[in-house]
């Protein structure tokens, strides 16, 4: 195979994305390996080794005696053109073995549309994609992230999966796989075993059933399974484990950096965010340990840059005594240090100018709605003066760059609110007029809109999407309004977006979709390059699915929902009475403020959530 490899690699684009060999790789003797893991990320090399999560538990497993984790990445176009050509298997970078050598293969998915890419990696490596089809021990197949929250499209493909927070469980499945193995066990009896560990949630132990009208009646558990399983946090993040050991990246990627994570949850609660909802409680890590890493990472790895990441990092307490800190080191290494997820509520020009003192890039928000009236609806919190200040305080002090974002088609959202972010963005160019302290430079404004996609386990879990016609209506609405020469505006094509509902919100008869779809070439569907719609406007009419009952239709609040076997943590109820208070215009303050009874906080031993 390697031979092979060699042949082709000259042939096609970035040969680095399939050869590994980088620094801080880890490899192991066989003879000492009782369990091989694939750990497969469903999207090109360079999305993968910028993926943290992936990182985390790649150092987790591969700490485990007799447990060897390998990276395996989907192939871009040309190189799956030349495997396919030459009978080439999808490998592991590691050992440049065959995926379908190894023990377990594991996904972790952070995007509805990389299911594609999850089957197509099977098909590729040789394994069956269906669970059922896969006998024995050999090839267990098992994912994670937070499209396992709503896991039913690929309930027939995926043996188990594995909820919330996996430095943990993951140790928990491994270990018992290794015993499993040890003793030579069958597949039906670890799948049971497995399934008793907290947060492992096994689809074939449940059975979907279906009204005449193609909503859920019931979903029965067998065999004695639980009703529900429950997702799983880390309580004391100073303690957990953190890769400071990362792999050197043999070409560039797409987020070509060390990376710091402060924090995990979200006090703000926004109502269309499943992260915001799904990833809580809020857990911090203290500054001392942040700075340790920080400075162990960057020595190891020799990047310039780390950048501190949170869904919002703004949030983090100490955050000033953490960048106080760094800041010196960093200087003295010529390293930059970068704070996205800022907040207009909290923007700090301060903290800004001490970090950017060479550059000034760009500032980026997200006010999400134009009207203060949408901004309540969807709970983000964030007031237009609080806007207006945050802009004028960075102009004054030297921004001419600001990137604003946007949703079309949230709940309740009118004409008046879509004309509404035209307005702000005038009132936004008036304050640079006033206050802007380098006119010579210019005003950039880059405004993007997002169509909206009702997500599982949020308030808004139930709403409709509107269609790809009304949503194209009102961009080109927006847009009309657009005078300025200084205002650029971007919106896409929604066909993606669309796919997109049709898969979180999705149920098991979606799967034959996917299946169809791969059979036809969908692949790497992330991608301008390679995405299809037609494609899987096929798939869906061959399958007889009709896409509008995943989005248009909406879901009714007495309905079973797919998802509804997967506990997150937030109660039903609290994301109904959410619901409510959107359709009431009214807000509920963030979780500093007051706890507002979402559930998350059963799920730690020692009830806090401070971020």
């Amino acid at each position: 195979m390697t031979d092979l490899l060699h042949r082709i690699l000259p042939t096609v684009q970035k040969p680095a994305r399939y050869t590994g060999g980088e620094f801080n790789e880890i490899k192991k003797d066989l003879k000492d390996v009782r369990v091989r893991v694939a750990f497969c990320f469903p999207d090109t090399y360079e999305i993968g080794m910028s993926n943290l999560g992936m990182r985390i538990l790649y150092g987790v497993m591969n700490q485990m005696d007799g447990v060897w984790c390998e990276r395996v990445f989907a192939p871009w176009g040309d190189m799956q053109k030349a495997m396919e050509d030459n009978h080439l298997p999808l490998w592991a970078l590691e050992s440049q073995h065959c995926v379908k050598d190894f023990d377990m293969i594991a996904f972790t998915i952070g995007y509805e549309m990389c299911y594609a890419n999850i089957l197509n990696m099977l098909r590729l490596s040789g394994v069956p994609m269906h669970s059922k089809d896969r006998q024995g021990l050999k090839n267990i197949v098992f994912a994670g992230g937070v499209c396992a929250y709503n896991p039913e499209p690929l309930a027939d493909y995926i043996d188990f999966f594995s909820l919330g927070e996996g430095e943990e469980i993951t140790v928990q499945i491994v270990s018992l796989y290794d015993r499993a193995k040890a003793e030579n066990w069958s597949k039906d009896v670890f799948l049971h075993e497995v399934a008793k560990i907290p947060g492992v949630y096994v689809p074939s132990f449940y059975r979907h059933e279906y009204n005449d009208d193609g909503t859920l009646s019931a979903i029965v558990p067998l065999e004695g399974t639980p009703k529900t399983v429950t997702k799983r946090i880390i309580e004391d993040l100073d303690s957990a484990y953190w890769p400071t050991k990362m792999i050197v990246p043999s070409t560039e990627i797409v987020h070509d950096r060390a990376n710091l994570e402060v924090f995990r949850g979200c006090i703000r609660g926004c109502r269309f965010c499943q992260a915001g909802f799904s990833c809580r409680p809020v857990r911090r890590k203290s500054a001392d340990v942040l700075y340790r890493q920080a400075v162990e990472t960057l020595e190891d790895s020799g990047n310039n840059e780390i950048t501190l990441s949170s869904l919002s990092t703004s949030d983090y307490r100490q955050l000033r005594e953490l960048t106080d800190a760094m800041i010196p080191y960093c200087e003295a290494h010529r390293v930059n240090l970068s704070v996205p997820s800022l907040r207009a509520d909290n923007f700090s020009r301060e903290l800004m100018q001490k970090l950017q003192t060479v550059r000034k890039s760009g500032l980026t928000f997200a006010p999400e709605a134009g009207t203060q009236r949408l901004r309540d609806v969807i709970n983000k919190n964030l007031t237009e003066e609080e806007i207006l200040t945050t802009c004028t305080n960075a102009f004054s002090g030297g921004w001419n760059n600001v990137k604003l974002y946007f949703m079309l088609g949230l709940p309740t959202e009118t004409d008046e609110d879509v004309l509404g972010i035209a307005e702000l963005v005038y009132k936004i160019i008036k304050c640079w007029q006033e206050h802007a302290q380098n006119k010579k430079r210019g005003l950039r404004i880059h405004v993007a809109t997002a169509y909206f996609v009702p997500k599982p386990h949020t308030p808004f879990q139930w709403e409709k999407q509107i269609s790809p016609a009304e949503y194209l209506r009102r961009c080109k609405l927006l847009k009309s309004h657009f005078y300025s020469k200084s205002i650029t505006y971007d919106y896409h094509a929604p066909d993606l977006s669309r796919l997109e509902a049709i898969f979180a919100r999705g149920d098991r008869r979606l799967g034959a979709v996917i299946e169809e779809a791969v059979k036809n070439g969908a692949k790497l569907d992330g991608w301008d390059e390679y995405f299809n719609y037609g494609i899987w406007f096929d798939a869906l009419k061959t399958c007889g699915i009709d896409a509008d009952f995943y989005t248009v239709r909406g879901y009714g609040e007495e309905e079973i929902l797919p998802w509804d076997t997967i506990d997150v943590g937030i109660s039903k109820c609290f994301l109904l009475k959410e619901r409510r208070q959107a359709y009431n215009g009214k807000i509920t303050p963030d979780c500093r403020e007051g706890c507002a009874g979402c559930g998350a906080n059963c799920l730690l031993q020692e009830v806090k959530c401070d971020a």
